[in-house]
């Protein structure tokens, strides 16, 4: 494969990331912190769902190998 094709796909694979972070990226057992001036926000909801699916991908992956 060569560098073109690789970074094709990374960015295909970026755009759908980004497009799959706008669905989940407010879940509801994020925590966001606002005090003055200054905003806290802390995706632990989001993080589970992410590394839950990233799981089963690899996992799914691993088997066809």
């Amino acid at each position: 494969m060569n560098i073109g094709k690789l970074l094709i796909v990374a960015g295909v694979i970026m755009v759908l990331i980004g497009i799959i972070w706008t669905f989940i990226g407010k879940s509801p057992g994020d925590f966001s912190f606002k005090k003055g001036n200054v905003t806290m926000h802390f995706p632990i909801m989001t993080s589970i769902i992410v590394s839950i699916i990233l799981s089963l991908v690899f996992f799914i992956i691993g088997k066809f190998r």
